[in-house]
């Protein structure tokens, strides 16, 4: 697995974006604007530009309860852009928010070729256009694990470099409600501990980094971003391999969410995601309750007497918890079943887990390898 890292600062430049409706995009850009939405009318708005689809949701995101309502503006910031529509709106839309120092993160899959080089140049074109620091990744699968594990790994290594280069530990991610409906029904699917969906805040820590990912925009629709960048003449990249069902979130999205729509007669990508919104209340619930069991020692290990002393929901949780934010990949209750065997008597001393992590039990602790 092949995985180097180009840090780049743009200040200056031909800049890509000049403002609304100014766009000057170089000819090699193959560029997509978001188009074929049906428009809605909206009233008690300022400017025709405020009746666009998806305005009114993306400026009531600034005032409902989350992240962004109390966020504060004159931090840093990662930001990963890929280059899509959905990063794209969301750095327009921090940088419209108000948001002063935000840095541009692109990792350059190499998955399809020229392709990839084209959308990281684009981003960088952006980055400069803005005036904002860009950050550049190179890596290339090398095979063994899936290629969205290994993808997404990559990623998070990649994050952690950044965030140590510029002394900030914040990532911002464009993940919205359609993505969280891909992931509820796949966790659903594959035995997922419970109702589990992608949450606003999550910490991490990834070689030796501790980071915070934020999705500020799991309440927008896909669609909804693309007509906010329709609005305002927002040029994106279109990833082919998006259209080809040969994933798993590409088959959910291209067959199996359409399918659920015909035989629902509804929405089922909103009917998953509101209940990704009763699954997140119920883990604050377990979020505090873990906090609570205070099971983890200032080492980082697991304490097992004081596991066993606490009733077993809790006991799966303070598990659960200390697995995720280890950045176990693909967690699901089977894990966490192998890790909790290793309380009883006689169990065996190491359990092996995704992505080659081992936990270990000794002297009273489990440790993460």
């Amino acid at each position: 697995m092949a995985l180097s890292f180009v840090s780049m600062v743009w200040g200056t430049g031909s800049p890509v974006f000049m403002g609304p409706g100014k766009q000057s995009c170089p000819s090699q850009f193959k560029l997509c604007r978001a188009r074929g939405h049906t428009r809605r009318k909206i009233v008690a708005t300022r400017s025709l530009l405020a009746r666009a689809p998806g305005t009114m949701k993306m400026a009531r995101m600034l005032e409902e309860p989350g992240w962004l309502r109390h966020a504060d503006k004159e931090a840093g910031y990662l930001v990963g852009v890929s280059g899509g529509a959905d990063s794209m709106a969301l750095l327009h839309f921090l940088m419209s928010a108000g948001f002063k120092r935000l840095v541009v993160c692109h990792l350059n899959h190499k998955s399809r070729g020229e392709e990839s080089d084209r959308d990281a140049d684009f981003v960088r074109g952006v980055a400069a256009g803005m005036g904002m620091p860009f950050e550049l990744g190179n890596w290339s699968h090398a095979g063994g694990s899936s290629f969205e594990n290994a993808a997404r790994e990559a990623r998070h290594r990649f994050f952690a470099e950044c965030a140590q280069g510029h002394g900030v530990r914040k990532v911002l991610l464009g993940h919205h409600a359609d993505d969280q409906a891909e992931t509820v029904l796949w966790n659903l699917i594959r035995g997922s501990y419970g109702l589990s969906g992608m949450t606003e805040s999550q910490r991490l820590t990834v070689s030796g980094v501790e980071m915070e990912l934020i999705r500020p925009l799991l309440g927008a629709r896909k669609s909804e971003l693309r007509a906010w960048l329709e609005a305002r003449g927002l040029p994106f990249r279109e990833d082919r391999t998006n259209l080809e069902p040969v994933t798993v979130r590409n088959r959910l999205r291209l067959e199996a969410f359409p399918l659920l729509d015909e035989i629902a007669g509804r929405d089922a990508a909103a009917a998953m995601a509101r209940a990704a919104s009763d699954g997140r209340e119920l883990q604050e619930i377990k979020t505090w309750a873990v906090e609570h069991a205070a099971a983890v020692d200032p080492q980082g290990r697991l304490h097992v007497r004081r596991l066993m002393e606490l009733p077993e929901p809790v006991r799966r949780a303070c598990v659960f918890d200390f697995l995720r934010n280890a950045g176990i990949p693909d967690l699901d209750r089977a894990a966490v079943d192998r890790v909790l065997a290793m309380l009883e008597p006689g169990a065996p001393s190491k359990v092996m887990l995704a992505g080659g992590r081992v936990v270990r039990r000794k002297e009273a602790r489990l440790r993460l390898d």
